[in-house]
């Protein structure tokens, strides 16, 4: 079992950044692959990022790529999720969630979701 908590969602101008962070606990973190995901009002949990376990490796959907950076610690047992150059329609709630299979962009190969923390970007 891993638990996994969301923080650094807000409020932001377009243009403007926020760090998201997801800490583990539970059974080791570096055994996991790590993904982010968000998901708008009315909208499919969509795929953000993702990492390997040893972060040798990361992939990013097409939309943020060059603007949101994945990283993870896994001495603190954390992922980052580093957004800039937000946009409005980069408004939704934002996942972190666990996994063994790689940096997968599908939602089923992840065992293990947060809560979500919410990212609004005005215009």
């Amino acid at each position: 079992q891993v638990q996994l908590v969301e923080s650094g969602g807000g409020l932001v101008q377009a243009g403007g950044s926020l760090r998201l962070s997801c800490a583990a606990s539970g059974r080791a973190f570096s055994a996991y692959d790590m993904g982010w995901f968000r998901q708008a009002p009315g909208k499919e949990r969509e795929f953000v990022a993702a990492i390997t376990r040893t972060g040798t490796h990361t992939d990013y959907t097409d939309s943020v790529k060059g603007r949101f950076t994945i990283s993870r610690d896994n001495a603190k047992n954390t992922v980052y999720l580093q957004l800039n150059s937000l946009k409005p329609e980069d408004t939704a709630a934002y996942y972190c969630a666990a996994g063994t299979y790689g940096s997968s962009r599908s939602r089923w190969s992840y065992n293990y979701w947060g809560q979500g923390t919410q990212v609004t970007v005005s215009s």
